[in-house]
């Protein structure tokens, strides 16, 4: 299984930085016993490895060979792959700059590396033989890619940063076989290339016949695209740590997490779920 991660976008809403936005240190880790920061990035590499990936596929920008040089060839005994994104282009074309190397036997796991989610193991809600999303209730879906479903978790409709979203699900991670991949690879093509947006793609997908779920155990997310969505990225790890230990002081997480502390004061969202807004980039 492969986990696709999009991380050629040149993350303008948290500049100026002097390295990639994927690499934004958020808590720290025990590392051989030695703590050292943790890049935001490492909290989804981590829920695709617990979701199954054996195999990890970066997609990066020319300039950012600084992801290449802090991931190496691979992560806890995981291969990694790197393809290159000659401009930010969409998350569309992210994604499918990694058509060559999935088989359409293969199953595919993609997420945003510069978000934080919850539940650590998210990825395995996810069935394996259709497209699927991992969707979280958010304040304002709005600015974020809301999912309608039917009562049976059919994706009826993914409103694209709509101002009149009939709904505060929105997805934060998808999966998909291999085949399915490719035949979504195909349509954006035979479109000419015109969705940036994955979520009209997916319109464009289930108004052709193909079919999607919505799974709705996402329970917080964050974008970490911004200055206050670090901080809430730093509260929402340091209430998880605590609420597995009560008496905690922020270097045990649950679900498998790495060992986390904040690495500045944190304040708790005002909701069990924490969003913030802006664009998205690929």
């Amino acid at each position: 299984m492969w986990g696709i991660i999009p991380a050629a976008g040149r993350g303008s809403r948290i500049q100026p930085l002097a390295f990639s936005k994927e690499l934004i240190p958020v808590g720290s880790r025990l590392d051989g016993g030695v703590e050292r920061p943790c890049a935001i990035s490492e909290y989804l590499v981590e829920r695709m490895i617990t979701g199954g990936a054996s195999k990890l596929c970066f997609v990066i920008g020319p300039g950012k060979s600084d992801i290449l040089k802090y991931y190496g060839g691979s992560h806890d005994g995981v291969p990694i792959a790197y393809v290159v994104q000659p401009q930010p282009a969409g998350l569309c074309d992210a994604i499918f700059h990694a058509a060559p190397v999935v088989a359409p036997e293969e199953r595919v796991l993609v997420g945003l590396p510069d978000s934080l989610w919850m539940p650590q193991n998210g990825f395995c809600d996810l069935p394996d033989d259709r497209l699927s999303f991992l969707l979280f209730p958010v304040a304002d879906s709005t600015v974020f890619d809301a999912v309608e479903t039917d009562a049976a978790g059919h994706v009826r409709e993914v409103q694209v940063k709509r101002p009149d979203a009939t709904t505060n699900w929105v997805w934060g991670a998808f999966k998909m076989p291999g085949a399915v991949f490719h035949a979504l690879h195909a349509l954006w093509l035979e479109r000419g290339r015109i969705d940036e947006y994955f979520g009209t793609l997916v319109n464009a997908y289930i108004a052709a016949g193909g079919h999607a779920a919505g799974v709705k155990t996402g329970t917080a997310y964050v974008d970490v695209g911004t200055v206050a969505g670090l901080r809430d990225a730093l509260a929402l790890l340091q209430g998880s740590a605590h609420e597995a230990d009560p008496a905690a002081d922020g270097r045990s997480a649950p679900l498998g997490l790495p060992s986390v502390r904040a690495l500045a004061p944190a304040r708790r969202p005002a909701l069990a779920t924490t969003a913030t807004p802006g664009d998205r980039e690929a």
